[in-house]
């Protein structure tokens, strides 16, 4: 049994990079020049050559090397690490990092408030144009 590392798959990596970032092989085949099929063609090859490489890096919005070392469970890893230690309380309840910055009662009262004073003024809007409606007809 062999203990060697398989070498890491770049078309791979960026199929995934570019399904991360939520964009569609003719999207990123339109940003580099060629064609969807190309960009299918790229993902599906082992090796991609280093101006192709960067070219796409740089759609991506990542480095050559982030693309060429790119793991799945490394994505994982990382999202992991955010707010673990308060994930869950000491009763095992979950959420507990949903602190509001923000009173909610006090945004739905601002609602409340700005819904008010636009109908208000609508209203009056429309007095005006009433009016001025009745003012054209006295004339007639």
């Amino acid at each position: 049994m062999s203990t060697a590392t398989k070498p890491k798959h770049i078309g791979r990596n960026i199929s995934r990079i570019r399904e991360l970032r939520g964009m569609k092989q003719e999207a990123l085949a339109i940003s580099i020049g060629v064609s969807q099929q190309s960009v299918s063609n790229i993902e599906g090859s082992e090796t991609i050559d280093d101006e192709k490489l960067n070219k796409i890096a740089e759609v991506l919005g990542v480095s050559a090397e982030t693309i060429k070392n790119f793991s799945d469970e490394g994505v994982f890893n990382y999202f992991n690490t955010f707010n673990e230690p308060n994930f869950a309380n000491s009763n095992g309840a979950f959420g507990q990092n949903n602190n509001c910055s923000f009173n909610p009662i006090d945004k739905l009262i601002e609602s409340y408030d700005e819904n008010r004073k636009l109908y208000e003024r609508l209203l009056e809007s429309e007095k005006e144009k009433i009016s001025y409606l009745e003012k054209l007809l006295k004339e007639k």
